[in-house]
């Protein structure tokens, strides 16, 4: 057992999500939003929240209403606020979000002078990490001084105190001046990295060295399409030390990959997607749950695909994470772990 008093923090972005109301509609023809809150950090710590777990944010926001929105939603989740700054002279992120289904979820990004990446080293030290058994770190939160260096310095703190450091990839393309400058920074931190969890695309933007291996589809679309050998990709990424790479694989589950080369596949639980959007954010908060509770490798990640599988019928992130009841209940009736 541990003797750390907290469970887990995580660090990176918040924002305030405006989800369209018109599900299918195209983006130009959408008529109205609903207010949500997301990012990727602040939907892992939620989800974690609503599973019993004790869990924090280290973010920031502006001086302004989407501020006080996004810390009041925080606080009826239990999630603890006392590391998130006011910064005066910023501004609070938001992101406006279409939804396609099956396949396009067009979204918008408003984060210039953003809040959250104007936390700062004294911020982290004010955070107490070492009280904590996980922390959390995010891949956006490296594309831009100073929360890129206060990121390292969280791993710091992290990797002196006996703190298992886990990286959500959550490579997102429209954040970076160059695709090529995601994969040097991410390739950087991961050594201080105990478990890291992204998607195919997101392992093969770690790795990129050549900026013709990306194709724009589709310029409201996040995303960009990029070429590579996976396997390779994840090899390189597994000899820099980390212990664990978790790699999504969305409706067909997840795989586990050692550092010794071995390879778990852990089936998923199929169902009938609405929005895809949050469904990584959910898988995280499930696996950190699993591992808090001592769980194997196999069987969090079961839980983390259980959570997904849930957040992806509904038309939100955060504010539609399951509770441990409704995760339980959900991975009874579809056969157990």
């Amino acid at each position: 057992m541990s003797n750390k008093k907290l469970d887990v923090i995580t660090f990176g972005r918040s924002s305030i999500d405006l989800y369209s109301q018109n599900i299918g509609t195209p983006f130009n023809d959408i008529q109205g939003f609903d207010a949500f809150v997301g990012g990727s950090p602040l939907n892992i710590a939620v989800a974690c929240a609503r599973l019993g777990v004790n869990a924090s944010l280290l973010t920031a926001v502006g001086n302004d209403k989407v501020g006080e929105f996004i810390l009041d939603f925080l606080k009826r989740e239990k999630v603890n606020t006392e590391c998130i700054p006011v910064k005066n002279g910023t501004r609070s992120s938001a992101v406006v979000l279409g939804i396609e289904p099956p396949d396009k979820f067009p979204l918008v990004y408003y984060r210039d002078n953003a809040a959250d990446s104007q936390v700062d080293i004294d911020d982290v030290q004010k955070a107490n990490i070492p009280d904590y058994r996980i922390l959390l770190i995010n891949g956006t939160a490296l594309n831009i001084e100073p929360s890129r260096s206060a990121t390292f310095f969280a791993t710091e703190i992290a990797n002196k105190n006996h703190v298992d450091v886990v990286l959500d990839l959550d490579f997102r393309a429209d954040q970076w001046h160059d695709y090529r400058a995601f994969g040097l920074t991410v390739r950087a931190i991961l050594p201080r990295v105990k478990i890291a969890i992204g998607t195919e695309e997101e392992i093969l933007a770690a790795t990129m060295d050549d900026a013709s291996q990306v194709t724009i589809k589709d310029q409201q679309i996040s995303a960009p399409e990029i070429k590579g050998d996976i396997d390779v990709s994840i090899n390189r990424l597994l000899a820099s030390g980390i212990e664990t790479l978790i790699v999504k694989r969305g409706e067909v589950g997840a795989s586990i990959y050692s550092m010794d080369g071995n390879r778990t596949d852990v089936p998923g639980f199929p169902v009938e997607v609405l929005n895809v959007l949050g469904a990584g954010d959910a898988f995280a908060g499930g696996f950190l749950y699993g591992i808090l509770q001592g769980w194997d490798l196999y069987k969090a990640c079961r839980m983390g695909n259980a959570s997904g599988a849930q957040v992806v019928t509904k038309n939100g992130c955060a504010n539609f994470m399951p509770t441990l009841e409704e995760s339980l209940k959900f991975i009874e009736e579809k056969g157990g772990f």
